[in-house]
C-alpha cells in the first residue's frame, strides 16, 4: 500500500523507537523526527522520503554534524520491484559507507506497518563521519528538551509547528487570557517563562500590546493564536492532572494545525 505524502510513514516510526526506549519529537530544528534515550549521549536523527534519492542523502550526511546516530526512512513498496530506488542491497551498502543506518517501512490495507532496520550507524565498511559540530547539536538538544510534548507530524512541509518558542509564547498568552493588562514579572510568574519579558517585547507573533508603561495584553491575534493551538493548552492541562493529553479527552480536542 504506497504512501501518499512522507507524513505518513512518521507515526510507525515513532510507535517503532518509543518501544525501544526512546523519547520521540517531530520536526526538531528542521529534523523530521529525532529521539532521546538514557542509554545514549547523543541523540537520534531520522530523516524520512516516500523513496530513496539523493537529496534524502545529503540531508542524512548534513544531519551527522548534528549526531552520529542519524538514519534514513523510506517506504518500501512491494509494488515496484527492481526500481531504482528500491535496489536495497546496493542502497544498504552506500549508507554503510556513509556511515548512515537505513530503515523501511513497508505499509499494508489490514495490518500495521512493518519497520525494518537494513543497516545502523556505524555498520561495518562505513567511512569516517563529519565531525559533529558541538555548538549546533546543543541547539538541537536544547529545542527537544524545551519542548513539553510532541505535537507536529515528522516530514511536515509548509505548516506552523509547535516549537519551544511557540510554546512559551502561548504560556505568555494565557497568562494574559485570564489576566486582563499585567506587568512582565506577574506574566512570568502566572506563566513560568523566564524570558516572558523578552518575548513581550519582542511580539514575534502579534499576540501582545504594550497597554502603558510595563502594562501588557492579549490582542485579538494572540486570542486567535490561543484558539488555532487549544489542544496544545488543553494538553497541559491533562497533563498536570495526570491524564495522557489527547488519549483521555475526546476526538474534537485534539490538537489541529
Amino acid at each position: 500500500m504506497a504512501v501518499q505524502h512522507e507524513t505518513e510513514l512518521y507515526a510507525p516510526l515513532k510507535a517503532f523507537f518509543e518501544a525501544r526506549g526512546y523519547t520521540v519529537r517531530s520536526e526538531v530544528r528542521h529534523c523530521d523526527l529525532v529521539g532521546v534515550s538514557a542509554d545514549s549521549d547523543e541523540p537520534l536523527i531520522v530523516e524520512m522520503k516516500k523513496t530513496f534519492n539523493l537529496p534524502l542523502l545529503l540531508q542524512g550526511l548534513e544531519r551527522q554534524r548534528l549526531s552520529s546516530e542519524v538514519y534514513l526512512a523510506v517506504e518500501r513498496n512491494r509494488s515496484k520491484r527492481g526500481a531504482h530506488n528500491q535496489r536495497w542491497s546496493e542502497i544498504t551498502t552506500l549508507c554503510r559507507r556513509l556511515g548512515l543506518g537505513l530503515i523501511t517501512v513497508t505499509r499494508y490495507k489490514t495490518k500495521a506497518p512493518f519497520v525494518e532496520i537494513l543497516c545502523a550507524p556505524g555498520d561495518k565498511e562505513a567511512l569516517q563521519a563529519p565531525k559533529v559540530i558541538k555548538r549546533r547539536a546543543s541547539r538541537l538538544l536544547y529545542e527537544f528538551n524545551e519542548r513539553s510534548g510532541d505535537y507536529n507530524v515528522g516530514g511536515s512541509n509548509g505548516t506552523k509547528l509547535v516549537t519551544a518558542y511557540r510554546e512559551k509564547a502561548l504560556r505568555v498568552a494565557l497568562a494574559l487570557e485570564g489576566g486582563g493588562e499585567l506587568a512582565p514579572r506577574e506574566i512570568r510568574e502566572m506563566s513560568g517563562v523566564g524570558n516572558a519579558a523578552d518575548i513581550l517585547q519582542k511580539n514575534y507573533y502579534g499576540w501582545f500590546t504594550r497597554i502603558s508603561r510595563g502594562r501588557y495584553a492579549l490582542t485579538p491575534q494572540g486570542a486567535a493564536g490561543l484558539a488555532q493551538y487549544r489542544g496544545v493548552v488543553d494538553g497541559w492541562a491533562e497533563a498536570a492532572a495526570g491524564r495522557t493529553p489527547g488519549k483521555d479527552a475526546p476526538p474534537e480536542d485534539n490538537l489541529r494545525l
